[in-house]
């Protein structure tokens, strides 16, 4: 069993900018535990991820906000907040908040993350909330 406060005070949240689209913040829930991370992942609207798989899939819990989700090959689908998403291990996959929203999500990723492509703007919802 393994104990994990929660953030020091002052502790900095991270600025996601490699793999993301956007102002798109994170803080640790978890750190890198038997290959299970944990974050709260903050998107302002239009924040989005780049294409990416995790090897043993995703768990996403949106806790505030409203955004986008889409598996490779079909239509986006909307998320809001109390909605919770499984990505099962491989699916190709992006996530992100709504133009018109931020969203906030806890992410808990099982395996490596494979990271892609950005998500090209003419395949994000652009329709405003």
């Amino acid at each position: 069993m393994k104990v994990f406060h929660g953030r020091e005070q002052g502790a900095l949240s991270d600025h996601r900018t490699a793999t993301f689209t956007g102002t798109v913040w994170a803080d640790p829930v978890m750190p890198a535990t038997d290959n299970v991370t944990i974050n709260d992942v903050f998107f302002s609207p239009g924040g989005r991820t780049y294409w990416h798989t995790h090897e043993q899939g995703q768990v996403l819990q949106v806790t505030a906000g409203k955004g986008w989700i889409c598996q490779e090959g079909h239509a986006p689908q909307e998320i809001r907040t109390g909605d919770v998403v499984w990505i099962g291990p491989h699916e190709r996959h992006w996530h992100g908040a709504a133009e018109g929203s931020f969203m906030i999500h806890t992410a808990t990723s099982i395996g490596k993350t494979m990271w892609a492509e950005a998500v090209a703007d003419k395949d994000y919802p652009s329709t405003k909330d």
